[in-house]
């Protein structure tokens, strides 16, 4: 497995992670059996880097991950988030950087996933009625106190990332990077580079959209959140397929798939991304890892680009109200 480091001072992880934020929510039924198979052959076949939040099902993602990874805990780096709130019925309550509530939820956070130190902590979103200063001071007391071993951001702007890092090293900033989602590239990436933080791109294959399996949002289960995401209904979503119908001819001329074509174009940006698919099945597990070994040349890269563009994709990353939530 090729290795990446998260940040000038960060860990050394595998160059893909796995997001395991599916495996309990949003992505329709789940079963729990499965998602441990999945994280153990992840395991052996040398991923070592996870991703969860304790928003995710409620803190069931992380109770999941934890028992995942039960007894093998130094083989892998464990990265989560606080930041939204939410009840034990999952109704949203908005986002918390306040400090209190930071040291309540990583101690949560640590019960529920049943390990002593967290390896990479975020704050999920930034939260515009708290200073940055405030919540990464708090943060800061969490690494002092030994309860996590690095920092990180989701959804932070260039500027917020500075003021940040000016209290704390922050080791890694994720955000949403991908062929339909490149707005990194206009500051973001250059703000991480120049600061020595790894960027950590979630949804590297558009939610599923990239892989060309999604024909229609329809056909997706009535509980995934993806049919009411813009860019899988309507005239958005007959316009994105022509694109990854695109990439997936390009694909082909590679000998791939057009998901490994979505990742190996992402490693190949820089060594300092870290890209997170997502996936409840050993053999999708496989066909991403697979990606790592396909090097992408100038000439596809340049016919990539001609496809995919910054703004091809039709429609908003979010809607409204959780666009407000990102860059800020």
């Amino acid at each position: 497995m090729q290795k990446r480091k998260l940040g000038s001072l960060g860990p050394e992880v595998s160059a893909i992670g796995l997001g395991c934020m599916g495996m309990s929510e949003f992505y329709g039924p789940s079963d729990d059996t499965t998602s441990i198979a999945v994280i153990h052959g992840a395991l052996e076949r040398g991923l070592n880097f996870f991703d969860t939040a304790d928003m995710y099902g409620v803190g069931r993602n992380e109770e999941l991950v934890g028992r995942a990874l039960a007894g093998r805990r130094d083989s892998a780096v464990i990265a989560t988030k606080f930041g939204f709130v939410r009840d034990a019925n999952g109704n949203r309550g908005g986002v918390s950087g306040k400090p209190a509530y930071v040291r309540a939820a990583c101690d949560a956070s640590l019960r529920r996933l049943k390990i002593d130190t967290i390896d990479l902590y975020y704050q999920h979103r930034v939260d515009p009625e708290v200073p940055i200063e405030d919540t990464v001071g708090a943060m800061a007391d969490l690494v002092r106190e030994g309860k996590v071993r690095f920092l990180g951001l989701s959804e932070a702007a260039p500027d917020t990332i500075r003021r940040a890092h000016a209290v704390h090293p922050i080791a890694a900033l994720q955000t949403e990077y991908s062929l339909w989602s490149r707005d990194p590239e206009t500051e973001l990436l250059a703000t991480c580079r120049e600061l020595g933080i790894a960027f950590v791109a979630y949804s590297p294959l558009g939610r599923g959209f990239l892989t060309g399996a999604i024909g229609s949002a329809d056909t997706l289960d009535a509980s995934d959140f993806r049919r009411n995401q813009p860019r899988f209904t309507g005239d958005n979503a007959a316009h994105n397929r022509a694109l990854v119908a695109k990439l997936a001819e390009r694909a082909k001329l590679r000998g791939c798939t057009p998901a490994q074509l979505a990742l190996a174009w992402l490693l190949g940006r820089a060594p300092s991304i870290v890209p997170i698919p997502g996936t409840r099945k050993l053999e999708r597990l496989d066909e991403n890892l697979a990606a790592t070994q396909i090097q992408l040349t100038a000439d596809d890269v340049a016919a990539i680009d001609a496809i995919a563009p910054l703004g091809a994709a039709a429609g908003t990353r979010y809607p409204a109200d959780r666009l407000a939530q990102v860059n800020r």
